[in-house]
């Protein structure tokens, strides 16, 4: 038998795991001496290609293999935390976009740190300004490393400096802002997330395309059917994927002929090249280095309005063609289907995804009690009780107290911060959903307190309306955080 059959080196990470040791002195020797030896370092992905491959989560073996070394060490990631967030309002009224729940148990920013983390980018600021108390609470508690790792998921949150004593202006002011942060260390890519999508991305391959054709700029584009046209900025690009051209919500006639998407571009995606689609932004950039130092040498405020625009004019700017499932819920009806879509048998996302799962903060709650309660397509999150209850397409987050008799269909509802104890005010309704509710098409934020038999339904009522203790956003009622509903009430 060879010294290589007693030796089985699996390699990850920063970390050696040395198994099926014989002879330990003189294969300790040969062990270290190969891991001296200046070689080349390769995987061989084969085996990866026949695993089951899914849309939400693109596969390609080769890209990962040509990554260049350390380049995800050499990123540093940027989520966007947005502003006052009035699209998403009244579920920005006490907290920022992107810690606004989700799913049941989630945040927002969930998603994007947890793509990064797992694309193996563990250098990662989430710029904020607004609301920010929650989030700030949520990231400290839910991203954490050890004390012998450089990673890290900090917060940069808006202040005075010397240099100037402006909020945000835009997203580019942002990183412009904040710019001698991001310059400490020797990164070579900067990566720009948006901090209110749902998609999940595997952003080596961005990179992997991005250090390959020699970009200065790439961004990430989303394929559009035309009606959604008007929503997004678009991008112009051939098959060598180089950008061309940029248009922000386009409406011409004439100009929608020149930006839809090329028969021999559709060809290279796989998509049939009779479909009208337009390469819509997705909000997502890679930068290089200088690049991003050049590009923010001016007062102009937004990447996609002003800074991609003119770096078209003179700069290599290219377009990843992202097919997975990609979902910008930043406002009130668009966040909730995109909720209500992961209460389906086969959602169109997925949290169960073993391979690329979203994380968030770990919480030990015991696991919900269900007395009696009839359940259809319900995501049901921990630390619940429901009683004699009917409960139709509902994501019902942590905590979440529905009483006896009580029917919730096409609802959210997000549950509690905390459990009450029977301690509770005589003058108002416990934390939760009382007994005979109907609720129909609504969010309830968390800690609202709906006393027995409330009706909540947007039926006959206009698309948008402000009232004492609900709201009605795109057709959706919305009762805010720590909102009382008394008795009886029909809203």
């Amino acid at each position: 038998m060879t010294t290589d059959e007693h030796i089985n080196v699996l390699c990850h990470s920063d970390f050696v795991i040395l198994l099926g040791l014989r002879h330990s002195s003189f294969v300790i020797y040969n062990v270290v001496a190969r891991l001296l030896t200046p070689k080349p370092f390769t995987i061989d992905w084969s085996p990866m290609q026949q695993q089951p491959q899914t849309d939400s989560v693109p596969k390609n073996p080769r890209t990962f293999g040509a990554l260049p070394p350390d380049t995800t060490q050499q990123t540093l990631a940027i989520v966007m935390g947005g502003g006052a967030g009035t699209r998403l309002f009244p579920l920005t009224k006490d907290r920022a976009k992107p810690a606004v729940p989700l799913g049941g148990k989630y945040r927002i920013v969930d998603i994007p740190i947890s793509n990064c983390l797992n694309s193996g980018l563990r250098s990662i600021y989430v710029l904020t300004q607004f609301n920010t108390m929650s989030l700030h609470r949520h990231i400290q508690a839910s991203y954490k490393f050890d004390n012998f790792s450089r990673s890290f998921v900090d917060i940069l949150a808006a202040q005075q400096t010397p240099a100037g004593s402006q909020w945000y202006q835009g997203t580019a002011d942002a990183v412009r802002q904040n710019m001698r942060y991001f310059l400490e260390r020797p990164f070579d890519y900067y990566l720009i997330l948006s901090g209110d999508q749902l998609y999940r991305m595997d952003f080596r391959e961005i990179l992997q395309q991005h250090i390959e054709i020699g970009a200065d700029i790439t961004l990430a584009t989303k394929p559009v059917a035309r009606r959604y046209v008007s929503e997004f900025g678009i991008m112009q690009s051939g098959v060598d994927r180089r950008i061309t051209r940029f248009v922000e919500k386009p409406t011409d006639e004439a100009i929608l002929q020149e930006l839809k998407m090329s028969r021999e571009l559709l060809g290279t995606i796989g998509s049939d090249q009779d479909d009208e689609l337009y390469q819509a932004s997705m909000g997502i950039y890679v930068f290089n280095r200088d690049v991003l130092i050049q590009s923010l040498q001016n007062d102009l405020f937004d990447f996609g309005k002003h800074i991609i625009p003119l770096s078209i004019k003179d700069r290599h700017v290219s377009a990843f063609i992202f097919k997975g499932y990609w979902e910008d819920i930043g406002t009130i009806r668009a966040f909730y289907e995109a909720n209500l879509d992961l209460t389906n048998v086969v959602p169109e996302y997925s949290f169960f995804e073993p391979e690329s799962p979203i994380y968030t903060h770990p919480r030990f709650l015991p696991g919900s009690k269900i007395n009696g309660a009839t359940l259809r397509q319900a995501i049901i999150s921990d630390g619940c009780i429901i009683s004699d209850a009917h409960l139709e397409r509902c994501v019902v987050g942590i905590r979440s107290v529905i009483q006896s008799g009580a029917t919730i269909r096409n609802s959210i509802v997000m549950g509690a911060d905390y459990f009450e104890l029977g301690e509770t005010d005589s003058l108002q309704p416990p934390i939760g959903i009382g007994r005979n509710c109907v609720i129909d098409r609504a969010i309830i934020d968390k800690n609202a307190r709906i006393a027995d038999g409330v009706v909540i339904t947007p039926e006959g009522k206009p698309p948008n309306l402000d009232a004492d203790n609900y709201f009605i956003r795109d057709g959706i009622v919305v009762i805010p955080k720590n909102a009382v509903v008394p008795a009886g009430s029909w809203i």
